[in-house]
């Protein structure tokens, strides 16, 4: 985009010394239609000059929008994915299978207290009453895990389709699952060119290789990941108030 905005000024530049060479040298008679043509081709390139700019910022904007909503989105599959985590001790790859966890499952609530209890070993040894300290988990009850991660928001059965108004008409999230290093990881991704899919196909590209500490790097918009030990999104803080 810089190379192209500076392009347009030399060229620009250029034909305004044109038009003083041309003051200079050509007849008289031919001096008004040859300037109208300049000041034309002047006009045209300052307006291209301004769109280039304009088109990127809109671009921006409309980015920014669309990735504030799958971030949302994101998010809500991580919550979904880490509480399956707690309670079967690994991660689905399957969307049916986490609404249908979601429906279904509750979480434990537990309690840890300490006790004492008569330690019958070293009574045996020492032939007098020992004791040891132990610790007792009693459990108080269950929650369901819809009510602790939505309340009465039901968004979670459709969380596996982009949002409308927010990527390609249809498309869904990518979703995997599976260990590394004997460690449970998932990860839940779409690619940028689905969600700028109605998006100038240069600024799509062009953001698809960003590289940036205040930009979403790479092709994709993802939480967690496949590679690594990692339940975080790949955006910045300023895209989201919360990782």
């Amino acid at each position: 985009m810089l190379t192209i905005i500076i392009a347009i000024v030399v060229i620009i530049l250029l034909t305004i010394g044109i038009v003083w060479l041309i003051d200079k040298f050509i007849p008289r008679k031919l001096k008004p239609v040859i300037h109208l043509v300049l000041w034309v081709v002047i006009a045209i390139l300052s307006y291209a000059t301004f769109m280039s700019v304009y088109d990127e910022i809109k671009f921006n904007q409309l980015k920014d929008k669309r990735y504030a909503v799958i971030i949302e989105k994101l998010k809500d599959i991580r919550d979904a994915e880490l509480a399956h985590k707690q309670v079967t001790g690994k991660f689905t790859d399957n969307f049916d299978n986490l609404i249908r966890f979601v429906d279904t499952a509750k979480y434990t609530i537990t309690q840890r207290r300490d006790s004492t209890i008569l330690d019958v070993e070293a009574t045996r040894r020492f032939t007098v009453d020992m004791y040891k300290d132990i610790v007792v988990i009693d459990t108080l009850g269950f929650v369901p895990v819809k009510d602790s991660l939505f309340g009465a928001d039901p968004r979670y059965k459709i969380m596996m389709n982009i949002p409308k108004g927010a990527g390609e008409p249809g498309a869904k999230f990518e979703l995997k699952a599976g260990m590394l290093d004997g460690i449970p990881v998932f990860e839940a991704s779409v690619k940028k060119s689905v969600i700028l899919f109605d998006q100038d196909r240069n600024l799509v590209k062009k953001e698809e290789q960003v590289v940036s500490v205040d930009g979403v790097n790479g092709p994709t918009l993802k939480v967690g990941s496949m590679d690594e030990i990692n339940t975080n999104g790949n955006w910045p803080k300023n895209y989201s108030k919360e990782q």
